[in-house]
């Protein structure tokens, strides 16, 4: 039984590598598509968020300030999911500009601390990470559209990285399965 679960265990592995290293091949080759459908489902989801706030607006067991709250909220939701289904491009290049934003503020923040606080790591590694992320959100805010772009590419690369190390842990199990099943047919 115990080696059932093993033969399992690396087959789950390697599928799961492989659908990461096409994912991730699809995502490098070709960005500005893989984008698109990231913003679009996530304009799917916005969506049925949006539905299920507009139904918790409308339950009987909310409260006057809840039902307004889930409505806000609802009417936010389905916005968004409006803009990301209709016009992902946009979206995409709103979200990361608002990234930018966010790196910037971040980048700032980590710079002042830097210099402020007392702590045990390297005041250099402190300040380096807070000018990555000031270059990086300057570059976000200065180029959303490229920088979506960008972002497809590195979750590609990162896709099949991870996705080779699935496989490779899947393999290496397979292999220790066929060992545990050798020692199971020795005794």
């Amino acid at each position: 039984m115990p080696n059932d679960v093993i033969i399992a265990s690396w087959k789950l592995l390697v599928v799961r590598g492989a659908v990461a290293v096409v994912f991730g091949i699809v995502a490098v080759a070709w960005p500005d598509t893989t984008i698109v459908v990231l913003v679009v489902l996530w304009g799917i989801w916005a969506l049925v968020d949006g539905i299920g706030l507009v139904a918790q607006a409308f339950s009987s067991g909310a409260s006057r300030n809840q039902r307004v709250l889930f409505g806000l909220m609802a009417v936010v939701a389905l916005v968004v999911a409006l803009v990301a289904i209709t016009r992902p491009s946009m979206a995409a290049s709103a979200v990361t500009w608002i990234l930018g934003i966010w790196l910037l503020v971040r980048g700032l923040f980590e710079l002042v601390g830097a210099f402020t606080t007392t702590t045990s790591t390297p005041r250099w590694l402190l300040v380096l990470g807070a000018l990555l992320d000031l270059v990086l959100g300057a570059l976000f805010v200065a180029n959303p559209g490229e920088s979506a772009v960008a972002v497809a590419v590195v979750l590609g690369v990162i896709a099949v990285v991870w996705g080779a190390v699935f496989i490779a842990l899947g393999l290496l199990l397979r292999r220790r399965s066929a060992e545990v099943a050798e020692l199971d047919a020795a005794v």
